[in-house]
């Protein structure tokens, strides 16, 4: 039976993982490069058995082999193709399988380099890879098996991974199919980038770790992994924009982001993750923040595990359910173990780690960077305490107290301000030395810009007083600390390439091209910065000016909101149906048109869908989008009244597409900033000369 070879392979690959760890171990106690080679095949030879696990569960997903319990969970008859391949992240098994699969594809791309500088590098991260391995394909193989089968027993149908005593195999009909929610495009992408970003994330730890085992506490362990970590950071950030995207489009609450734990697993270790991208040039720059650094690394790598613990265990409630089991306690012990592990490594290690240079300066670019990440990590405190809470007020009261948005809000608002704040100041500021002087003269241009442009915007609402209400005067102070910054990052781009133009007589576009290309780490950073106050326009609208009602209306009914008038004029009902003509959804489609000031706008069609096979819900919103705004419907109900009627929720969600604009030049300057060098590996000499003089492109 091919789902017996499948659970086979993974067992032999687990096997070899375990063999790695082992052989890499002895090959460094006995300083045998022969077994140091032998673990590094073993790990290369993880990838073509993972990969082979994989085609075969997808071969049995693709078939309708439903005598397999996962390929029933997660897929129907009635699935086109290539939801039946996408399933295979849709369930936990499957999930967990994909999951060992990235691991090995990226540790195998690792050992394949080379490795003539760093030859004592490679048994210590071959063996951190192969444990993180090991712990994933072992979850398959005791508690996940994704090759699990059903069986027909005297007492029933059971599923099991051996056949029980006297059963015989059971295959049923059809499947339950995969959850609506995640039969949306968005979630289609966006569990394989967030499991991109939380793999990638295992390299610069293995790196990390086999930097404070061996003793080589340089710098070189953050050149090799430099791109690795931005790498690991575009996916992550990938898949947080593409989960709110998809939050906004299907939740049916007219929002991005919720404040749920699982939501909140996966954006943590992005925080860490930004503030090691940021202090890691502090240390190539200066040979400063060494312990920082691998305090970071090691924090986000058990934030990684821990996320995916919030996520698999269950032992919270999120919107997530459907990827909930009960594997919470192995987790538990492995982030136990391979967190003080790596802290005691880092204790031994700690006097060797120590500063090659001074903080000079409060001003001083290395200065602001770790204020910088001292923002990231005081955020990424109140969402670590907001997401224990709940199981902290169990243990203690018996009674699961949840935190919800506004404890968040409320807690990082002035943090996320702040941090705009500085993503424009701090570039502008030198390595070792600035002053007030010369940052007041490289923001005073931009700041007057800012002022010119806020007093236009107080006059906007002033001449519209229905716009004001309580959140004005946060909302003031936000959209002027976000201008501010997008004109200061303008300004900087504007400023090096006019001087460039000037001096190799080039168009200007023609010279920010060049200076973009010659240090894409810094003009990658620029245009990240620029996405991000643009996102922070976006959500400032959404945030503080959104608007809300609902009503039951007739057929030819309106509801009003924000200056928009939204008409109902009919609702069908009718199902979608297989090429063998039975039904795969029912689909409710009201149609209602939009106008304002008497001027039809569009027609829209909100509806709801009901999957036959999964006897789930989906509800589509229909949406008038601008930039300026977008007018949300949801259909709730319908129900007859004194004539057939609907109930409708409709938000007024202003500058809302700004976040998703920003988001797209976001991963655009993630892009730039991580596009190889013809040597990746070769960074510029560290500048030991310190000046308080700032120069473009510097």
């Amino acid at each position: 039976m091919l789902a017996d070879f499948g659970y086979g392979v993974i067992v032999i690959t687990f096997l070899v993982s375990i063999y790695a760890i082992f052989a890499s171990i002895f090959g460094q106690f006995k300083q045998s490069q022969k077994w140091i080679e032998s673990s590094r095949l073993a790990m290369q030879l993880t990838f073509p058995l993972t990969t082979l696990a994989s085609l075969t569960l997808i071969y049995l997903l693709v078939s309708n082999d439903y005598n397999v319990s996962f390929v029933y969970e997660v897929t129907s008859r009635t699935m086109p193709v290539y939801l039946k391949v996408t399933a295979l992240w849709g369930g936990q098994a499957g999930s967990l399988l994909f999951w060992s699969w990235l691991l090995s594809l990226f540790m195998t791309a690792v050992t394949l380099r080379k490795w003539d500088r760093d030859r004592e590098f490679l048994p210590w991260v071959v063996l951190v890879a192969s444990v993180t391995l090991a712990f994933f394909i072992g979850l398959n193989v005791f508690y996940e098996n994704p090759f699990t089968r059903f069986w027909q027993t005297f007492s029933g149908v059971t599923p099991a991974t051996f056949r029980p005593a006297g059963a015989i195999p059971f295959t049923p009909a059809d499947g339950n199919g995969l959850n609506p929610l995640l039969r949306h495009p968005g979630m289609i992408i966006h569990p394989p980038m967030l499991y991109l970003g939380f793999v990638a994330f295992v390299i610069p730890y293995a790196f990390a770790i086999a930097s404070l085992v061996t003793g080589r506490t340089d710098d070189r362990w953050t050149r090799i992994t430099r791109r690795w970590t931005l790498w690991a950071w575009l996916f992550l950030s990938l898949g947080l924009v593409l989960g709110g995207r998809w939050a906004y489009d299907v939740l049916g609450w007219g929002g991005y982001w919720g404040w749920d734990p699982v939501e909140i697993a996966a954006f943590m270790p992005w925080l860490s993750g930004t503030a090691f991208l940021h202090s890691v040039m502090i240390q190539e720059k200066r040979g400063m923040l060494k312990h920082w650094n691998m305090i970071l690394v090691i924090l986000t790598y058990s934030l990684v595990i821990f996320g995916t613990f919030l996520t698999r265990s269950g032992v919270l409630s999120s919107v997530h359910s459907f990827a909930q089991s009960a594997i919470g306690p192995a987790f538990f012990i492995f982030i136990g173990l391979t967190f003080v592990i790596s802290i005691a490594l880092l204790i031994w290690r700690w006097p060797e780690l120590k500063a090659e240079a001074q903080m000079n300066s409060m001003l001083s670019r290395e200065a602001l960077f770790l204020l910088n990440n001292l923002l990231f990590i005081s955020i990424l405190v109140v969402c670590f305490w907001g997401v224990i809470f709940p199981l902290i007020s169990e243990l203690a009261t018996g009674a699961k107290v949840t935190v919800g948005p506004p404890f968040y809000e409320r807690a990082t608002g002035p943090l996320f301000a702040a941090l705009v704040v500085l993503m424009g100041i701090a570039p502008l500021s030198a390595w070792g030395h600035s002053t007030v002087k010369t940052l007041g003269k490289a923001i005073l241009k931009p700041l007057i810009a800012a002022v010119v442009v806020m007093l236009a915007i107080v006059a906007y609402f002033l001449l519209n007083p229905v716009l004001i209400n309580g959140y004005f005067p946060y909302a003031l102070v936000g959209l002027f600390v976000t201008i501010t910054t997008a004109f200061i990052t303008l300004y900087e781009f504007w400023r090096a390439s006019a001087a460039r133009s000037r001096a190799q007589k080039e168009n200007i576009f023609l010279a920010l091209w060049r200076l973009a290309g010659r240090n894409r780490r810094r003009y990658g950073g620029y245009t990240i910065h620029l996405g991000v106050v643009l996102m922070a326009f976006g959500i400032i609208g959404i945030e503080m000016f959104q608007t809300e009602t609902q009503g039951t209306i007739a057929r030819n009914q309106s509801i009003e909101l924000a200056g928009y008038t939204m008409t109902f004029k009919d609702l069908q009902e009718f199902d979608l149906r297989n090429a063998d003509g039975t039904p795969m959804q029912n689909v409710s489609r009201s149609i209602v048109e939009v106008s304002r000031d008497g001027q039809v706008l569009t027609t829209l069609y909100p509806r709801r869908d009901y999957y036959y096979d999964s006897q789930q819900p989906m509800t589509i919103p229909g949406v008038r989008s601008t930039l300026q705004d977008d007018f949300y419907i949801l259909l709730v109900d319908w129900q007859p009244i004194s004539s057939v009627g609907a109930t409708f929720k409709v938000y007024h969600n202003p500058l809302v597409n700004w976040l998703w604009f920003g988001s797209a030049i976001f991963i655009l300057g993630t892009f730039i900033a991580a596009w190889p060098d013809k040597d990746p590996e070769v960074a510029p000499a560290r500048a030991r000369k310190t000046s308080a003089v700032y120069q473009p492109g510097d």
